[in-house]
């Protein structure tokens, strides 16, 4: 009688143990913990306790020696999930799973702008100068509590370093642009100029078939970069600056302006290495938030009156 007592006693405490590793753990809501460099397990336990993700840094511990295996714990910002049990809480800890934050830039965005960004990206540290235009591969990046802005910004311009020499390997023959750097040039005027993803190739098209023509690019965007460093103007483009004379200013030269005028995005350099088969040398907003494309001055000038019949219509003139 005395051992079937002690044998259930047994078994009800080996359930309440497993109960206590495998079942719901204590938290309410999702709760963050730091685990610095170097803890132990025990200091790891106690982080956790604190921090109200398990409901006993001693009894962690022990459970942990004796059926979480052997895998030291990594070091880091976890984000653990309300009512995880304790035995996934240790598996995240050993597993490295820590918290990861993003920093994003979209396409088009200059390099000022990439800078503001990652200056403001909460958690990171250290100082870094404003990267060169055009360097940064558009992208959502993602880093841990305590990463330096410079390792994502290394990370962001060697993603954009390795996709250019991948894209120029596949280029078209015959393209307008002679190496990997014009072609990023183009890629950004492309950007700036449609937000359109299937206008990219024929916009692509129209400014290398100027290129080979020696025409004038005539692009808007690059008449506001060396005013704004490519941050939006917030009107409408002076006669004066149309006319300016700049590296940049593509109504006053032809060619390509001596540098990018912002941060591609892969869709916008595959367009300039592989641009649509097109006789088009000109384009003009439709009132869309597309272009209509002509292949003549005739037809520009008449696409161009019907944009400004729209404008007026709206009142923008």
């Amino acid at each position: 009688m005395v051992l079937l007592l002690l044998l259930a006693v047994a078994l009800v405490g080996g359930f309440g143990v497993l109960q206590l590793w495998a079942g719901p753990g204590p938290s309410r809501s999702n709760v963050s913990v730091i685990i610095p460099e170097g803890a132990s397990l025990t200091r790891a336990a106690s982080e956790l306790e604190k921090a109200g993700a398990i409901r006993s840094a001693r009894v962690f511990v022990i459970l942990s020696q004796f059926l979480g295996g052997s895998e030291p714990i990594k070091a880091g910002e976890y984000r653990i999930p309300a009512g995880l049990r304790q035995s996934d809480v240790l598996a995240m800890l050993q597993g490295g799973k820590t918290l990861q934050r993003m920093v994003t830039v979209t396409p088009g965005t200059p390099s000022i702008l990439v800078y503001e960004a990652l200056m403001k990206a909460p958690h990171l540290t250290g100082e870094i100068e404003i990267p060169a235009e055009g360097s940064v591969l558009p992208d959502s990046y993602a880093y841990n509590r305590g990463d330096t802005r410079q390792m994502v910004l290394d990370r962001m311009q060697k993603a954009m370093v390795n996709y250019l020499a991948k894209a120029w390997e596949k280029r078209a023959p015959g393209i307008a642009v002679s190496n990997p750097r014009d072609a990023l040039i183009l890629a950004s005027i492309v950007e700036k100029e449609t937000g359109k993803a299937e206008e990219r190739g024929l916009v692509a098209g129209v400014y290398s078939n100027r290129l080979k023509r020696n025409i004038k690019l005539q692009a808007d965007p690059t008449i506001i970069y060396p005013i704004t460093k490519g941050k939006p103007i917030g009107r409408r483009i002076l006669r004066s600056e149309i006319d300016q004379v700049n590296d940049y200013n593509t109504y006053s030269m032809t060619g390509l302006p001596k540098g990018p005028i912002a941060n591609p995005g892969r869709e916008s350099i595959d367009a300039v290495l592989n641009p649509a088969q097109t006789n088009a040398i000109f384009f003009v907003a439709d009132g869309t938030g597309g272009h209509v494309f002509a292949e003549t001055l005739d037809q520009h000038n008449a696409n161009v009156e019907k944009w400004r019949e729209i404008r007026r219509q709206r009142g923008e003139m």
